[in-house]
This record gives structure tokens, sequence and C-alpha cells, in this order.
């Protein structure tokens, strides 16, 4: 185990995406006010982080439960943070809770000063990390999705399964509404029920993960951002920056292999 947060910092960060999951671990210094498209676990390694959820006033906290939609911010100060993205076709943000046992309540979202769970350390100390991270994150959602509390809808669930196999699926919303047999504002309305944003929100997010996944596995910025959609690196970075409060380089361009 590191004994300190400075000697940490010197990992670099890692980033797995998977079918129903995506993992993120390492350094990050501060994220402007976002939404995520999916529910999110967030764990400081060895600090504790400030929170701001909406307009309220900074949190410090340790571990955070956060529902897809949700605006907030983070300021982690250089250290290193763990975040669990689940997609909603695997489970909902009430699969996530149990992960923080005792929590307080804010705008939907669960927080708590008490130390995550320490599998994401013992995962981000390991150099050889990348060998069995998607076995942690598994064990993680493996955890979780039996404690979700309603079913997802199976015409949202064919859409966004669609979505995994082909994010470069630009039909219109109607003809997407069409597929699953409901109106255009029907299913507009089924959406943002089921997942928390729009169906335009979540495409974009997928369209990202895809992008991050292409890095992961060694593609640069330009080719991974135009072979998922994306004109270019700039148009990915914006939409980047969008989802996560912060720049793309930090992140992904020293990425662990």
């Amino acid at each position: 185990m590191y004994d300190s947060t400075a000697a940490a910092k010197t990992l670099k960060p890692i980033w797995n995406v998977d079918e129903g999951w995506a993992l993120f671990a390492g350094p990050l210094s501060f994220n402007a006010a976002h939404q995520h498209s999916v529910p999110v676990y967030i764990a400081g390694l060895y600090e504790p982080f400030l929170l701001r959820i909406e307009n309220r006033p900074w949190t410090v906290c340790r571990t955070a439960v956060i529902p897809a939609g949700v605006t907030y911010a983070l300021d982690i100060r250089g250290n290193p943070l763990a975040v669990l993205y689940l997609e909603p076709s695997v489970a909902g943000v009430d699969a996530l809770r149990p992960l923080i046992p005792s929590a307080d309540q804010v705008a939907g979202c669960s927080i708590s000063k008490a130390n995550g769970t320490p599998l994401l350390r013992e995962l981000y100390e390991d150099r050889s990390g990348m060998s069995w991270v998607s076995e942690a994150a598994d064990n993680l959602v493996s955890f979780a999705k039996p404690r979700a509390v309603r079913d997802f809808d199976p015409r949202i669930t064919r859409v966004t399964q669609r979505m995994r196999h082909r994010y470069d699926d630009l039909r219109p919303i109607d003809d997407i509404a069409r597929s699953v047999g409901l109106s255009t504002s029907r299913f507009q309305h089924v959406f943002a029920r089921e997942v928390g944003v729009s169906y335009q929100r979540y495409r974009c997010w997928h369209r990202l993960r895809a992008a991050i996944r292409e890095v992961s596995k060694g593609a640069n910025l330009t080719s991974a951002a135009q072979s998922t959609g994306f004109y270019d690196q700039a148009h990915f970075a914006h939409h980047f920056r969008k989802a996560f409060g912060a720049s793309a380089s930090p992140t992904l361009l020293q990425l662990r292999k």
C-alpha cells in the first residue's frame, strides 16, 4: 500500500470501458459544474474531496453517489479519485447506494465522509491493475445489480443496447421512437424517466465512452474522435468538457496500459 497521497499521484490514471459500466481512477484537480448521463459512484482514494451539488454550498466528503442528470462540481486538489459509471440498463442509482452504508441525502445524492471500498484503492496502486480492472468493476456491479429497486423499460433497453454497438447511429429521434412503437413525444418522456437525461444527451455520452475506450486501447485522440462520430478532436474535446467539467487531456494522454 502507498503510505502517502504524494507517492500515489505518480501513478498513471486508469480508464476502462465495458458493456455495462466504465471506471476511472487517477488524480484530478477541479471539475466544474457538469452532469453525467448515468449514475456514478465517487470515492476519494486517499483524501476527502469537495463536492458542490447544484447551487448548494460546498461539502467535504469521501464518497458520493450522484444520479444521472444532477449538476455537480468537484474540487479534488490533485488527489486520486475513483469514479464508477453504471449504465441504466444494468441498474439504476439505487443499486449504487449500498456502496455507502451510512450516507446523508442531498438533492437525491448520497454523500458520506466514510472511506470507500478498499478494492478501488488496491486496483489503483497495483501497477498491473489493468490486468484485473474488469474483474474488480464486475465485482462491484455484481454487488450493486441485485439491489436495483425496479426493472428498466424493455423498449428503452432495446434502444440503449443498440447504442452500445452502433454509437455512430445518428438517425432522427422520430425513427428511434417509431422503432419501439412510441410517438416521439412519448419516447422522449419515457426515455428521460428511465435514464434520467434526454435521449440526445445519452447518445452523446455513448459516443464519448466509445472514444475513451478507443484511446484506452492505444488510439490517439484524433482518430478516436473521428471513429466514434465526432467531427474532429476539437468537437470531442468540447463534449468531453461539457460531460466531465474538465479537459480530456489530463486523464486521457497518459493512461495506464
